[in-house]
Parts: structure tokens; sequence; C-alpha cells
């Protein structure tokens, strides 16, 4: 019975180089090979994806709504008087507004390994988009890695059929009277 034949069919093209992205304040800079965020060095190939979210600061807003709560029943039960009654409700108003003011987490989910963590400043909308981007990057460079195993293994395929055919061209054509090969357990 004889093997069947796989080939391998060439790829569609990817689309050419996409130029470097960075962020206004310079803490995410991407290009098509690799991603520099905060400082540190990511491959894109070590990435799956990424995600930017808005988290609040829990702490800041358990701890401003406990304290507004405490002063306003204080001051009903007649345990403060009004100033120091406003100074509290202030001070736990802008706790809450300090809690809910948060943070930009960005996750980078790595192949294999645990995810990483940063957190940054300002409106989420300019990050969810570098995120994005990021993520397109991210397929593309392993649609790219695909495409570079794919043509070393035609190559290599290429090379074994070569050596194969110079083999068969060496031994010559075979006569009818020549013994059959065996595996040497006869």
């Amino acid at each position: 019975m004889e093997q069947p034949y796989y080939s391998f069919a060439p790829p569609p093209p990817l689309p050419p180089p996409r130029p470097p992205v960075q962020s206004a304040d310079g803490r995410w800079r991407l290009t098509d090979d690799e991603l520099i965020l905060d400082g540190r060095h990511y491959s894109l190939l070590e990435l799956e994806r990424v995600t930017v979210q808005h988290v609040r600061w829990l702490l800041w807003i358990l701890l401003g709504a406990f304290t507004l709560g405490g002063v306003a029943l204080a001051f009903l039960q007649n345990w403060l008087r009004t100033p120091s009654a406003m100074l509290g409700m202030v001070a736990g108003a802008l706790m809450l507004a300090w809690g809910q003011r948060g943070a930009n987490r960005v996750r980078l989910a790595r192949l294999g390994l645990d995810d990483q963590h940063h957190a940054l400043p300002g409106e989420l909308t300019g990050w969810q988009q570098l995120g994005a981007e990021t993520n397109i990057r991210i397929h593309l460079r392993h649609q790219r890695a695909a495409q570079q195993a794919l043509a070393l293994l035609a190559a290599q395929e290429a090379e074994a059929a070569q050596a194969a055919a110079l083999r068969a061209a060496e031994a010559g054509p075979a006569s009818p009277d020549d013994p059959a090969p065996t595996n040497g357990l006869l």
C-alpha cells in the first residue's frame, strides 16, 4: 500500500508591515514584532491578547461611603455639630469621588504564562484603541510565524524529494531478477 502524498499549498500573502504606534505619554509603544509597555518589552509571539478595562478603587469607595454614612448618622444623632459634620461629609464625598476615578487596567494574556497587569491613567477610549491595534498585530504576527514555518516545511519537503530522486537515479533501474529487499530478519 502506497503512502499518501501531502503537499503544502502556499498561504495567502499578508498585508505589508504597519508603522509603529505610540501613546501620547510614551508608555505604550507598538511595532510589528514587539510591545513596550511601561518600559517592559513583550514579544508579540508570546502574547495571546490584550484587554483594557476601567477599574475603580474599591478601598477608597468603601472608606468614603463609611465615612459619609458615619458622619451623617453622628450628625442626625446630635453627636456632631454642623461645621464638623460638614467637614466630615465633604471628606467622605471626596474619598468617594477619588475611588470612582479609578484607573485603566491593561491585562496581557501570555501564552502558557500568568497574565501581566499594568495600570494606566487617562481616558479609557485611547487605551482601548491601542489595545485593539495590539490585538490585530498579535494576530498578524502569529500568522507571519505560521507562514515562515510552512515555508520551512515546504523547503524541507523539496529537499527530501530531491534526495530521494538522487538516490533512485544512483541505484539505477531495478531488474526483475533482483531478490526482494528484506529487513534482515529472514
